[in-house]
């Protein structure tokens, strides 16, 4: 009997996707649910976007685009990392994706021979690791800790590098951590990469998202090796339309441009249209705004999780996420989330999709809600914690 492939079989499911599936089966019934577990912060797209999505529709083409993408996007990109973070990029080296995870599949397919090796940071984006696998990879976790503020290190990758390895993966801003690697440490991970003849994938998707922390692109340490991926879904917020880049070294975009013609041909017309609008000073004075507002939203969650007391290893400095340890005197992450969302009606995640050793006793909160949404989830997760002790002294 014809069966799924052992590859495809192995790829575990998303587990934030199920507590969605659940939390929305929630709202059908009438209950009211805050949503801490998507990393999809709830603002309107801005005007300027939707003004220059109608204007696409009436002017331009919906057909195909070149499979690298439109060329005045490309060249307005690489102005962006000009204007932003001082770097010279030639547009050629830009590949326009469906979405950063189609930037992901092409780098890896890029540089992946069946049975390489593939280190992945842990915790971290569970689709890294999937889409390694699926690609052909063999992949080995490089474990952070919260001593180093959950930032991978040169030394760590020295430590628990594995023979035939060819690709290390990080994240800066990071997913579920909000870590941001300084200037120097990607410096130093692409020197440790470079003197293995590895790849270096570094995964910006929350670039822009940042607040305590320089903002900056592993694409000024070097070209190398040094593939970055990113997106316009987080910082833009641009999610549903599904659009994101590929920055590739030198040398590199003939054979990842005829990967993405025969992956997905191109990326969507209309998306690439808007995305052209998205670098306008009007547009970018509003996003600004927006993440400031996150920073604020961050300051109340790390505050009230501090006092209920769960543990904090360090202040996230980019994303929109906490990682945070549960009490000693809680259940294991499933269950807490589970009775969480159940009880109180706040949908977070267990660590659990994220890996590491400690993943079973940590949780992510998205501070993707309001402020006044946040203050009412705090004040649901404190009453549940208070049931909850109440409980375990009763069957004391």
């Amino acid at each position: 009997m014809l069966e799924p492939a052992a590859r495809a079989q192995a790829v575990a499911p998303f587990q934030v996707m199920a507590i969605l599936g659940r939390a929305q089966a929630l709202e059908a019934e009438g209950r009211d649910v805050i949503h801490l577990e998507v990393g999809e912060p709830r603002f309107p797209m801005p005007e300027p976007l939707l003004d220059a999505a109608r204007r696409a529709l009436g002017q331009e083409s919906m057909g195909y685009t070149p499979s690298a993408g439109l060329p005045a996007l490309r060249r307005a990109i690489a102005a962006h990392y000009a204007r932003q973070y001082d770097v010279e990029l030639e547009p050629a080296r830009i590949i326009v994706t469906p979405g950063g995870s189609g930037a992901l599949q092409l780098a890896l397919a890029a540089v992946l021979e069946v049975g390489d090796g593939v280190m992945v940071t842990e915790p971290g984006y569970p689709c890294h690791r999937h889409m390694a696998a699926v690609t052909g990879g063999v992949v080995h976790p490089l474990v952070l800790g919260g001593a180093d503020a959950w930032c991978p290190t040169a030394q760590a990758v020295a430590a628990q590098w594995r023979p035939g390895t060819r690709a290390l993966m990080v994240t800066s801003p990071g997913n579920p951590t909000g870590a941001v690697l300084a200037p120097a440490a990607l410096a130093e991970l692409s020197a440790a990469v470079r003197a293995r003849a590895a790849a270096l994938v570094v995964d910006e998707t929350y670039q822009g998202l940042v607040y305590d922390a320089p903002d900056v692109t592993a694409l000024g340490c070097g070209e190398d090796g040094v593939f970055v991926v990113n997106s316009f879904s987080k910082y833009f917020g641009l999610t549903g339309w599904r659009l994101g880049w590929l920055v590739v070294p030198p040398g590199w975009s003939p054979v990842v441009e005829r990967l993405a013609q025969n992956l997905f041909l191109a990326a969507p017309t209309l998306a690439q249209h808007v995305a052209l609008a998205a670098f306008g000073p009007e547009v970018r004075t509003l996003l600004e705004e927006r993440r400031t507002e996150l920073r604020r939203r961050r300051d109340l969650l790390v505050d009230a999780l501090a006092s209920c007391g769960f543990g904090l290893d360090a202040v996230p400095q980019g994303a929109f996420y906490v990682y945070a340890a549960l009490p000693p005197d809680a259940p294991d992450a499933p269950a807490f989330a589970a009775a969480l969302l159940e009880d109180a009606g706040v949908a977070v995640t267990p660590g659990a999709d994220f890996g590491g050793p400690d993943a079973p006793r940590r949780l992510r909160f998205a501070y993707t809600e309001s402020l006044d949404r946040l203050e009412t989830a705090v004040a649901r997760l404190r009453a549940v914690m208070g049931a909850e002790r109440d409980q375990s002294g009763q069957n004391g």
